[in-house]
């Protein structure tokens, strides 16, 4: 299997330093390249650059600028080459598709927050040892760097990245043949229906409390945002209290961001540990929390019409903030991990239908969902917690999907 593994890395003024000219750099790098590509197309007959033909010019490039290009690993160089590269990629596939094509844009140099080693001794090293304390990653023109190695490494390093989070600095192993642990078998099945209200509910009917961690700091945000806002956007320069403030913003959204995600961590370790196989609906959370269109209003002319889109927000906000897709993709690797099995399922009608497994009668009809937590089937009267009843549902149907596959 391959895995990623994060640690905080904890170093000197002087590497740290380093670490924000090796960003700004490559950031320079990647914005150079962009130019040049749109400097090729609109000027020189509609040409069109290619990665090799950038990689190319590596050479003379650390060659003519030796203090800023040539001091950092030619092949991390390369690597920040090819995700400029994988950006038009995606942008013309989005154009074949009939997708809003989103160009390749410039990044700020606060903006432009990881570079990638594609291998491990090529212009960086993980120095592992037994002592944890004693961990280092090597990297070129930056030094040994001291990293907080909380768990043990497994598997083979294959490439290794330095992010910048805030005013803190981690790195990311990525890794091929981890072993699989696998857990003793349960037995069990369970279905698992995500909400707002509650975070999720399972088939046995207990309900996981939503945290809303975003609405916990919410004033706290407002305030900071409302102080960042009252700054000239069009003052270039950017003063200690500007950037003060934007660091108070981007602390209260990491702190948000690093609790969901441990929040999500346990929750899938939970169902992991009590379940042998895990149904869940194949929810579009990008379909669903899309904004909804504007309604022209026929009888005048650029004048519009209601369309919801103030309560949409809120139910957008709520969706996102409880970070659906981030939990299903924690909850298939930890599946992944200890042999469980996930069983995606069609959503539809999941909480529409009468559920025979609880004795309902099967009957599809979107009148039973009578309020947001109450369930009553308008052919036989059948009364539950509709969250319970969706849950059951999706288990329903996920042993159909395994009668099927058996």
């Amino acid at each position: 299997m391959i895995r990623a593994y994060k640690f905080l890395l904890r170093p000197t003024a002087r590497q740290a330093a380093a670490l924000g000219e090796m960003l700004r750099d490559h950031c320079s790098l990647y914005n150079g390249a962009l130019q040049e590509r749109r400097d090729a197309y609109r000027h020189v007959s509609k040409t069109s650059v290619r990665y090799g033909d950038q990689s190319a010019q590596l050479k003379e490039i650390r060659a003519f600028d030796p203090e800023r290009q040539g001091r950092w690993s030619f092949s991390s160089q390369q690597a920040t080459l090819r995700r400029l590269d994988k950006a038009f990629q995606a942008f013309f596939k989005r154009v074949k598709a009939g997708q809003t094509p989103g160009y390749p844009r410039f990044k700020g140099v606060g903006h432009f927050d990881a570079v990638t080693f594609p291998k491990d001794g090529d212009g960086c090293r993980w120095d592992s040892t037994p002592n944890d304390r004693q961990t280092r990653v090597r990297l070129q023109g930056v030094g040994h760097v001291r990293v907080h190695q909380h768990r043990p490494v497994q598997g083979r390093v294959k490439t290794i990245s330095v992010k910048r989070e805030g005013n803190r600095w981690y790195v990311v192993l990525a890794c091929d043949n981890v072993p699989a642990e696998e857990l003793l078998p349960t037995g069990a099945i369970i279905g698992i229906d995500r909400g707002t209200t509650h975070f999720l509910t399972t088939s046995e009917g207990e309900h996981e409390p939503n945290p809303r961690f975003l609405g916990t700091v919410a004033e706290e945000l407002a305030e900071a945002q409302r102080h960042l806002a009252t700054f000239p956007k069009r003052t270039r320069q950017r003063t200690k209290k500007h950037r003060a403030a934007a660091r108070k913003v981007a602390k209260l959204y990491t702190k948000v961001r690093r609790k969901r995600l441990d929040f999500h961590h346990k929750t899938a370790r939970a169902l992991i540990a009590d379940n042998d196989v895990i149904a869940h609906e194949r929810l579009n959370t990008a379909g669903m929390t899309k904004s909804p269109a504007p309604k022209p209003d026929p009888d005048n002319d650029g004048a519009f019409l209601p369309n919801g889109a103030g309560a949409k927000a809120g139910l957008n906000k709520s969706i996102l903030d409880a970070g659906w897709g981030q939990f299903l993709a924690i909850l298939a690797n930890k599946a992944e991990s200890a042999g469980r099995l996930t069983i995606p399922v069609d959503p539809r009608n999941t909480s529409r239908t009468c559920p025979p497994s609880l004795g309902g009668c099967g009957h599809v009809d979107g009148k039973s969902r009578v309020t947001q937590a109450k369930f009553q089937c308008t052919a036989c009267g059948f009364t539950a917690n509709a969250d319970h009843v969706g849950a059951t549902n999706i288990l329903d149907r996920a042993g159909l999907v395994l009668c099927a596959a058996a």
